[in-house]
């Protein structure tokens, strides 16, 4: 894959501003989970995420979104990214808002511009397909310049922790249009979407023109439209710009847009990818020992415990008996013990700690 295969029209934005509740204690709203190594590769989520796509987007149109506070973090971890490029966010309101930044930001300086927008914390073992199905769904949107696409992922199990895309099937195509979204199934549903082979699950990866995707706020969500282009959005933080954020509805692209518009289209992807949204979701990606527990920290002895996702400092000796299914992390002043099945109350946990 060659630099030039993905023209200087098109641009990678970024969305770095999540606080990874989930992935608590060794997340936390100052130093969140897409900038720690949590895979242990020796670099962090967001590193992942850049390195990803650097053979086919210039680094001068790589753009990130994120926290004010979360900055230097981005400008530490990767210093080639044009200061002008970070868009310090004055405080969260979800994905629409941030897209909407970002998407003016571009358009201010490319009206011909095509946007790749991608959560910063997502894990892709296999980049290479990544890489080539992306700069196919680009040469598609040049032609196809009103539409909005998803990247949709060919599950390899019936799973209840994503929500799905529902297609008519594919018919040997790998970009079809989308019948509709759906909500994260029970088993008993995942089982189905998995067996009819028409069902994508949804990645929260898009690619469209930054005029269509502008186009489309104008429609769908004139308020935040309205917000966005009015303030001069490459300005850096200014009290314009919180003004904005304060008034704009906390809302998600998926649920503002895409569940509304009528053009949208998904791209089939095979590529080993993950969004690592849970200690579940960590376990899963990793190699296991003999008896599926996957440990991180080289004085950790273990007996009778089988499944379990173990994080420990390196130079802490750990002895655990009788464990199976279980999350420990142990994080400097923090420990973490809790069943994997009941993984998705740690946001909520975590959250009602720090209120105390």
């Amino acid at each position: 894959m060659h630099s030039d295969k993905l023209s200087e029209h098109t641009y990678l934005v970024i969305m770095a501003g999540g606080i990874g509740s989930r992935f608590w204690p060794m997340s936390t709203p100052d130093n969140p989970k897409q900038f720690h190594d949590i895979l242990g590769m020796g670099k962090t989520l967001f590193q992942e995420t850049v390195g990803r796509f650097k053979s086919i987007v210039p680094v001068q149109n790589i753009y990130v979104v994120t926290s004010g506070k979360y900055v230097p973090l981005v400008q530490e971890q990767e210093p080639d990214i044009p200061e002008k490029n970070i868009l310090a966010e004055p405080m969260r309101r979800n994905t629409a808002p941030c897209i909407a930044y970002a998407a003016y930001a571009i358009l201010d300086n490319d009206p011909d511009a095509i946007m790749i927008v991608t959560p910063a914390d997502h894990y892709v073992s296999r980049p290479r397909e990544f890489r080539s199905i992306l700069t196919k769904a680009v040469d598609w949107l040049r032609v196809h310049d009103q539409a909005l696409m998803t990247m949709g992922i060919a599950p390899d199990r019936p799973e209840t922790g994503y929500g799905y895309i529902q297609t008519a099937g594919f018919a040997g195509k790998e970009i079809v249009p989308v019948i509709r979204f759906k909500e994260k199934p029970d088993a008993e549903t995942a089982l189905e979407y998995f067996k009819s082979g028409d069902y994508l699950w949804n990645s929260g990866i898009f690619l469209w023109k930054a005029s269509t995707i502008i186009a489309a706020f104008k429609e769908h969500l004139p308020e935040v439209d309205t917000l966005f282009s009015q303030v001069d959005v490459n300005a850096g933080e200014c009290d314009d710009l919180y003004n904005t954020y304060q008034k704009s509805p906390n809302i998600s692209i998926d649920y503002g847009i895409l569940e509304r518009a009528s053009n949208i289209h998904v791209v089939r992807a095979d590529c080993g990818w993950s969004d690592l949204g849970t200690w579940g979701s960590l376990w899963q990606q990793e190699k296991h020992d003999a008896d599926g527990n996957s440990v991180a920290g080289k004085q950790t002895y273990l007996y009778e415990t089988k499944n379990c996702v173990i994080r420990v400092p390196v130079d802490k000796q750990v002895v655990i008996e009788g464990l199976e299914d279980y999350i420990v992390v142990d994080d400097k002043n923090h420990l973490l013990i809790f069943r994997k099945e009941n993984e998705q109350l740690i946001g909520t946990y975590s959250k009602q700690i720090s209120e105390q």
